[in-house]
């Protein structure tokens, strides 16, 4: 079975009142989940408001119900691990058992610039990753005090009190579709795969990759659940759909392939099960327009019929 899940990218103007607007209309329409990434800002100027991650996350356990949640990603670059499986052990607990943990490496160069972070070239980035997956999980998942040492992060008997409702199983998110480094940290490490941005097709292979590495770590490939998050241009009838492509530069079938999901109606529908059929337990749909609360209610009544 496949479901929908949105995906917020809150440095894009998010606010407090958007944030509550966009969580209550997911929980209410029956999408499965709703996640956000975790950046100061954006890229490129100009710079918008952007809700700190954990704090939002923090309101969203305690003003939720039923939807499964989580950043994408929350990265070490700026998240010390130890604090950050401290936060997501009492988010997940306050949630009732809700969080889908999801760790990065940081990417985005700006940000890190400005506030004064170090974002490390690539290998040292990924190698300081692995550091951090494994604090986290050390701590999350040891009902005895751990020890670690490593280049960037050091654990002396250390422990989480009181313990996570759920140490042996809060869910560790590996986002990413790189063959060299994600992938294999996500066979070692992870319980969800989260490809980004790519055709089914392409989706279906690193899929089997994933397969293989799983074996190879002396894993299930039922272990690591997969998701896949990706951009989605859609509209209630033809003409909006029409409407909102003017403003790309590239044309409808150019955007699906190269994996964002354009469509009204039944071609929506068919690009998701493209999705499902290669392997995609959750597509979170990238919502841009943070004040189309009739978009999203219209893509639940899209949607979730052929996908509850």
């Amino acid at each position: 079975m496949t479901d929908i899940a949105i995906m917020i990218e809150g440095q894009n103007g998010l606010t407090w009142p958007r944030w509550q607007r966009i969580a209550r209309t997911v929980e209410d329409a029956g999408f499965a989940g709703l996640f956000r990434s975790d950046h100061y800002t954006n890229a490129r100027p100009p710079d918008l408001e952007s809700l700190e991650l954990w704090t939002s996350l923090t309101w969203l356990a305690d003003n939720t119900r039923r939807i499964e949640f989580g950043p994408l990603v929350t990265p070490f670059s700026f998240r010390e691990p130890t604090m950050t499986a401290r936060m997501a052990a009492a988010v997940d607990d306050l949630s009732e058992v809700r969080l889908i943990l999801g760790l990065g490496a940081g990417w985005q160069e700006r940000e890190h610039h400005s506030f004064g972070h170090q974002l490390l070239d690539r290998q040292a980035r990924m190698d300081r990753f692995e550091e951090g997956l494994q604090v986290v999980i050390r701590l999350l998942r040891s009902d005895e005090p751990v020890s670690f040492s490593g280049d960037y992060y050091t654990l002396h008997d250390a422990i989480l009190l009181p313990r996570p409702q759920r140490a042996d199983r809060l869910p560790i998110l590996v986002g990413g579709n790189g063959e060299k480094r994600t992938l294999p940290l996500a066979a070692r490490y992870a319980d969800e795969w989260n490809g980004v941005f790519t055709s089914p097709a392409r989706y279906a292979d690193l899929n089997s990759r994933l397969d293989e590495l799983l074996v190879a770590e002396g894993r299930k490939p039922e272990d690591v659940r997969r998701s896949i998050m990706t951009g989605c241009v859609f509209a209630r009838d033809e003409a909006g759909l029409q409407k909102k492509l003017q403003q790309y530069s590239r044309s409808a079938e150019e955007l699906r392939e190269s994996g964002i999901i354009v469509g009204s109606g039944d071609e929506i529908v068919e690009q998701v099960a493209a999705f499902a059929s290669a392997g995609a337990a959750r597509v979170m749909f990238q919502w841009l327009t943070l004040d189309d609360i009739d978009g999203l209610e219209a893509l639940a009544e899209t949607l979730l019929p052929h996908f509850p």
